[in-house]
């Protein structure tokens, strides 16, 4: 796929107007989003990113269109992990709930800029070191292991990372908010508010989760332009998400298992396309493995959609069941 300077920089100038479009709305009218207005959000963006995969299907052919669909599908699914732990940020913090939508958007932002990064470098290793996808497979399969034994996200789990430690101690902090504004004046000092604490803690958070996301999709697809969108579009629904699932978050009791299953697939999907292009000298004699089966694009897809279909029904089928329990005990 051969992307041109234009269509890179058509495509930011959009998506950048769609988020500054998206600010602007909330700068406003701060407040919490009812269910029916999260839902239209959600389905707005949901909507764009497949009008999107249906323009590169018509552009570039189904199987550009196809790795898009997947990487997209993929972040997406890995995104909806990341909201448990904002919904512990947001409770550790104490946001007001009508200034959270903010908060998350602008921490989104901020991620948005800092995986950028992460792809072009992810990109630039790709090119130079096919051997890298040794490695990233080995990260993801072992980010598996550690997801399927950890389970789901327990409120202890959020840990503050050395930036939002140094920001408590570096920065003159209020100790109130004022409202959603991110400095504040104090007994005549212009202090920074929590707010902004809150944003460095959402924003690196996702930095975080991209270490394992990032390279999940590069084992979908090696066009930078296709990592790059899948992301923008997977977080750009996000914060209407955090408010339309946030109270079914802790009902997904089985999420991480089959993200688990999703990051463990994509996984030995990367060893797998490194033996079949290896070129390390101690293995093989520095030849392709030629035995190495070569997974097809629409069989990625299937199996991500079947396992976060099955970890959903799954888990909201022992919700049920445990809350009819407990409603029966309460009984008697």
């Amino acid at each position: 796929m051969n992307v041109s300077g234009m269509v890179w920089a058509g495509t930011l100038v959009a998506l950048t107007a769609v988020l500054l479009a998206d600010l602007f709305i909330i700068g406003r009218r701060p407040h919490e989003p009812s269910v029916r207005e999260s839902s239209l959000w959600v389905s707005f963006y949901v909507g764009l990113a497949l009008l999107f995969g249906v323009g590169l299907w018509v552009t570039a052919g189904g199987d550009v269109a196809g790795q898009f669909y997947t990487g997209w599908l993929t972040e997406y699914s890995l995104s909806v992990d990341n909201l448990f732990v904002f919904v512990i940020i947001m409770a550790r913090f104490r946001v007001p709930r009508k200034y959270q939508q903010k908060v998350l958007l602008i921490g989104i932002v901020l991620a948005l800029v800092m995986r950028g990064g992460f792809i072009a470098a992810g990109a630039a290793l790709i090119s130079q070191f096919s051997w890298v996808f040794y490695i990233f497979g080995a990260f993801l399969i072992y980010t598996a292991v550690n997801l399927a034994r950890q389970g789901e996200p327990e409120e202890d789990e959020f840990k503050e990372n050395i930036l939002i430690r140094w920001s408590r101690k570096a920065l003159p902090l209020s100790r109130d908010y004022d409202g959603a504004k991110l400095t504040t004046h104090e007994a005549g000092r212009r202090l920074f508010t929590p707010m902004l604490v809150v944003m460095i803690a959402i924003g690196t958070t996702d930095l975080i989760f991209a270490l394992d996301s990032i390279p999940a999709i590069f084992g979908i697809t090696k066009e930078p332009y296709l990592v790059f969108t899948a992301n923008v579009f997977a977080l750009m629904g996000l914060r209407q998400l955090y408010f339309l699932v946030g109270g079914l978050l802790d009902r997904l009791v089985y999420l991480s298992y089959g993200l688990a299953v999703v990051l463990g697939f994509i996984g030995v999907k990367l060893v797998l396309e490194a033996l079949a292009d290896n070129n390390l000298p101690f293995l093989n004699d520095g030849e392709p493995i030629g035995w190495a089966p070569h997974i097809p694009i629409w069989l990625s897809l299937s199996v991500i959609i079947g396992c976060l279909a099955v970890a959903t029904v799954a888990s909201l089928v022992k919700s049920s069941r445990d809350r009819r329990r407990e409603l029966v005990e309460a009984r008697r």
